[in-house]
């Protein structure tokens, strides 16, 4: 899945304009209860403003915060001017970018601004991949890394009926074991299913319902 994928389109996104009042923007951010906003020259792409940036700044101006936040501007406290994306990115690359910061603006090759990503977006596609939202029985195991691995625990998935609601891969330390994250529908047949998994060169980890 590529970036272009989850993100929020320009019409859909709260954004700034380079000129707007600080006191403006903090109150977009505390009105829809978000932690940044991109901020716009136009229709291109300038920065992202965010409450912790907002109130670093104050501190740091020493100011009355009234008037800090009339007289100071968005492109005042710009941040995030060189860390965009162009859509084309593989969403799960994303994560790392946004540990630290509320979204990343995703702009065409003029530099126009066509959408944004933020940490939950991503965060919502994680929990989709390790079906977070369906109740289930989660199951960690490892294998030996060899080819056919993954075929062989799809077979025997088949052979029980199973219906897989997430299979999530590891790599190990070594690099020699992969370890596996499985989530299927609860049925009777579980006991049955570990044992012909661990027939089959799997070693169970831990086994939760969820």
């Amino acid at each position: 899945m590529f970036v272009k994928s989850i993100m929020i389109p320009k019409y859909k996104c709260i954004t700034a304009q380079v000129g707007d009042r600080l006191q403006d923007v903090l109150e977009k951010l505390d009105g829809n209860e978000i932690d940044g906003v991109p901020v716009l020259d136009g229709d291109k792409y300038a920065g992202v403003v965010t409450r912790f940036g907002i109130y670093r700044e104050y501190f740091k101006n020493g100011q009355e915060k009234g008037d800090f936040l009339k007289e100071k501007v968005a492109r005042d406290i710009l941040c995030l001017q060189d860390q965009i994306l162009h859509g084309i990115e593989f969403f799960e690359s994303t994560l790392v970018k946004l540990k630290d910061i509320p979204l990343l603006a995703v702009v065409d090759e003029n530099g126009k601004f066509q959408g944004a990503v933020t940490r939950s977006d991503v965060l919502d596609q994680f929990q989709s991949a390790f079906g977070v939202h369906r109740e289930g029985v989660r199951i960690a195991f490892t294998s030996v890394e060899t080819a056919g691995r993954i075929a062989r625990l799809a077979d025997i998935a088949h052979q029980f009926h199973e219906d897989i609601i997430s299979l999530v891969t590891f790599d190990e330390t070594d690099k020699l074991v992969r370890r596996i994250v499985m989530k299927i529908e609860k049925k009777d047949n579980i006991a049955k299913f570990i044992k012909k998994l661990e027939d089959s060169g799997f070693r169970v980890l831990d086994i939760h319902e969820v």
